[in-house]
């Protein structure tokens, strides 16, 4: 695949922009939620009520962990080059839009995305569903098939797929499977800039 014709990339925020601090085990325990189940999914399945005071629950602990997570190497490396290189970039998560802000601000990312950019679980339909991706590339002022979704799970890569962009699976810990929905499959993004844009 040429890359370098796609002048719009996405990112995923945890696992992929930061490295993971998230027990989602603990969280689906806290919130009763059979480990197999999507957290996002089951909330929304619950009663008004429930729902709200689970979502509240579920947002304060992303902001605290917000506070605590890293910068991946690699992504900032890669989020640098892509930006001398002109490419429109934002990003893509099933956080909170405030949790994704605070968390770039913490991994010091906040002046290489634009706020209006960012978007999160409220401002469209949730991974894997394409709404998302289709607004920021949208606002980005590219078009999803000179687009690029890149992320650590499969949330991401459907996504991508479903928006009709170019879709990156970075698989950080050599995890199997998924690699027949990914156009491309790295285990970590250095070698991922051979191929892009030059600055």
């Amino acid at each position: 695949m040429d890359w370098s014709r796609h002048m719009t990339w996405v990112f995923d925020l945890d696992g992929t922009l930061t490295v993971p601090v998230h027990d989602f085990a603990y969280a689906r325990r806290v919130l009763g939620i059979d480990p197999s189940e999507d957290i996002l999914g089951a909330l929304a399945r619950r009663t008004p009520e429930r729902r709200r005071v689970d979502e509240d629950w579920l947002r304060a602990w992303e902001l605290e962990l917000a506070a605590e997570t890293s910068a991946q190497v690699d992504a900032v490396e890669l989020v640098a080059h892509l930006g001398r290189a002109g490419v429109r970039m934002g990003v893509l998560t099933r956080n909170t839009r405030e949790v994704a802000l605070r968390t770039l601000e913490a991994i010091g990312m906040d002046g290489l995305f634009h706020p209006d950019h960012v978007l999160g679980r409220a401002c469209a339909a949730p991974k894997p569903h394409p709404e998302g991706l289709i607004e920021v590339v949208r606002r980005l002022g590219g078009t999803p098939e000179r687009s690029v979704m890149l992320g650590d799970y499969l949330h991401d890569v459907r996504a991508g797929r479903a928006a009709g962009a170019a879709t990156v699976l970075v698989r950080r810990k050599g995890e199997l499977g998924w690699d027949d929905e990914a156009d491309l499959v790295v285990e970590s993004l250095w070698p991922l800039r051979a191929t892009l844009p030059g600055e």
